[in-house]
């Protein structure tokens, strides 16, 4: 499939307004729940880990150390691409496969139109390309969050929470985020577009495409992250 996925595009044209309504479906449409949950999950993660550091002898800044960490290692790039993979993923099984079942790919195939290059390629370099700025942003406002939480509820101060966040900074961290990122929006793409075009039946079999694709998706991201966690960090 991805061999003919990667061919050179017919019209350029075309393709370009291709990518751009990708961007907005598979982009621009998911940034607010991206937004939402960030912030949130980050104020979460400052208030356990507050709740969690009773002895007096640790410092608080340790607050902003462990939030730090384990939004840019874990919480940003896993979780938020997991949680585009049961939206985004959904979306482009059903999609696709809805083409296939109505006959629209049989319609493009006829037509000397190479399918698979004209409906996944835009939907890969759009993920590609753009999921690392929306996970970055996940990223900020799930700091912001914990620092939010931290003011508001009183378990500790801005000051230390911030202090936190500058120590032992590691810029490494934020490159092995990116290619998590990037791996993981290739998965989201491709393993969506092969279920969604080679599904066969009516409907129902669309439906029962769209649930697999996001168990299978989620399946790949996790174990993609234990061996590129492996490869890169250890």
């Amino acid at each position: 499939m991805l061999g003919r996925v990667f061919k050179k595009p017919q019209r350029s044209k075309v393709f370009y307004e291709a990518l751009m309504k990708e961007i907005e479906d598979l982009g621009l449409k998911s940034l607010g729940i991206i937004m939402f949950i960030s912030f949130f999950i980050g104020g979460v993660i400052a208030m356990q880990t507050a709740l969690n550091l009773e002895n007096p002898f640790i410092p608080k800044s340790l607050v902003g150390f462990a939030a730090k960490r384990s939004i840019i290692l874990e919480f940003a790039p896993t979780f938020c691409s997991i949680i585009l993979a049961g939206k985004v993923g959904s979306y482009i099984t059903s999609s696709i496969g809805t083409m296939r079942v109505t006959e629209q790919i049989d319609a493009l195939e006829v037509m000397g139109i190479n399918s698979l290059n004209h409906l996944v390629l835009p939907k890969i370099i759009a993920t590609v390309f753009f999921y690392p700025f929306l996970i970055s942003l996940g990223m900020f406002l799930g700091i912001l969050g914990g620092w939010v939480s931290g003011v508001l509820s009183g378990l500790f101060s801005g000051v230390d929470y911030i202090e936190g966040i500058q120590s032992d900074f590691k810029p490494f961290l934020l490159v092995y985020a990116i290619v998590k990122t990037l791996i993981f929006a290739f998965l989201i793409a491709t393993v969506p577009s092969y279920h969604g075009y080679y599904v066969k039946g009516g409907s129902i079999a669309v439906g029962r495409a769209s649930t697999q694709s996001v168990v299978w998706t989620t399946i790949l991201i996790v174990i993609a992250n234990y061996f590129l966690t492996q490869m890169l960090l250890t």
